[in-house]
């Protein structure tokens, strides 16, 4: 049986959903297309065969409609996904959680009180890359971890932040590490562990006019104790894939974009090359839909079997945590220290 779904907020960040949507059709009937704005309503129209409406509330609570995708705006989601809840919807929801931990926890409590899944959209732990190194970790296969870092060398030309709300804290809720970096940063929290925050710093550099950080840098504790680092910026023009690489004791694993590399001590090496470009540069929607897909399909396959999707609320604001307390480490933006103190003191 088909899962009804409904899809609210029809932004960029709609195109893959509905495109991984029309592959699960056999798994999933999407039932609205939900948005505010009829020029967007309109819009998706074009592109998608699917029933659109300016009526959200008629969306979310349509009772042939199980699950809701919502790919708006972070500060939207604690309120959407509470009524969500209060409707008896599973909730899909793009990352990040909100705004803040603390109202990311929140949304968290609300989905477990109302006895429904919330997955969030957090897709480049479904790369087969991704996945393999997983498995060869879990396995023992690197051997004890000794030091892993990663990178995000983006790009994004300035245009992309005069869009209105870009890189506010207002809109985003930050900038490079919560709006692009958080991806990687999460795949990397979740093969390696980070215990924590050492040292960081962040800024805006002399190539955007913005309100949050376009680079930001941390010394990190892993899970093991081992040293590691992460960088991530969308001020490296032209843009080019992130990366993971760890140093194992057996072994030594090199992840970029989708592409993995692992070489043994003992000689042997194998190989899993990507599946494609990643949206690291000027044009965000430029990578293949794959992990979407399989993403959107484990949730559905979650609210089935009445079970956590693989990743569930707390496990996404883990990383969001460990976003926040890079700022906080880095000081930036000014002003922000005891905003984002206090949010983590109530995790």
């Amino acid at each position: 049986m088909r899962v009804g779904v409904a899809l609210v907020g029809l932004g960029a960040a709609a195109q893959p959903h509905a495109r991984s949507l029309l592959d699960l059709e056999d798994r999933a009937e999407v039932r609205w297309a939900a948005t505010p704005s009829p020029e967007r309503a309109a819009a998706f129209a074009r592109s998608f065969p699917f029933p659109v409406t300016t009526d959200v509330e008629a969306a979310i609570g349509d009772p042939a409609v199980e699950a809701v995708i919502l790919l708006t705006p972070p500060g939207t989601h604690l309120d959407l996904a509470e009524r969500c809840f209060s409707a008896g919807k599973h909730v899909l929801l793009e990352k990040p959680v909100e705004l803040t931990v603390a109202r990311g926890e929140r949304l968290v409590a609300a989905g477990r009180r109302a006895g429904r899944r919330l997955g969030v959209v957090l897709q480049h732990r479904f790369r087969p890359g991704s996945l393999r190194l997983r498995e060869i970790i879990g396995a023992g296969g690197l051997g004890p971890i000794e030091a892993a870092w990663t990178l995000v060398p983006w790009w994004r030309p300035q245009s992309y932040y005069d869009e209105p709300g870009r890189g506010t804290m207002a809109r985003d809720g930050g900038g490079v590490l919560l709006t692009q970096a958080i991806h990687t940063l999460d795949l990397f929290r979740s093969l390696v562990g980070v215990s924590e925050v050492v040292a960081a710093a962040a800024r805006t550099t002399g190539l955007h006019r913005m309100e949050t950080e376009d680079f930001a840098t941390a010394l990190v504790r892993l899970g093991d104790g081992a040293p590691g680092t992460v960088t991530a910026t969308t001020a490296f023009v032209p843009g080019a894939p992130e990366r993971i690489e760890i140093i194992g004791r057996k072994a030594s694993a090199s992840l970029v974009g989708g592409a993995l590399r692992v070489q043994y001590l003992d000689g042997t090496a194998e190989a899993l090359e990507a599946e494609g470009a990643t949206g690291s540069g000027a044009n965000i929607m430029d990578f293949p839909i794959d992990a979407h897909r399989a993403l959107i399909a484990e949730f559905l396959d979650a609210c089935r079997e009445d079970r956590d999707p693989a990743i569930a609320g707390e496990d996404a604001l883990a990383s969001q945590r460990l976003i926040e307390e890079i700022l906080r480490a880095a000081g930036f933006p000014p002003g922000s220290s005891e905003r984002v103190a206090e949010g983590s003191r109530s995790a």
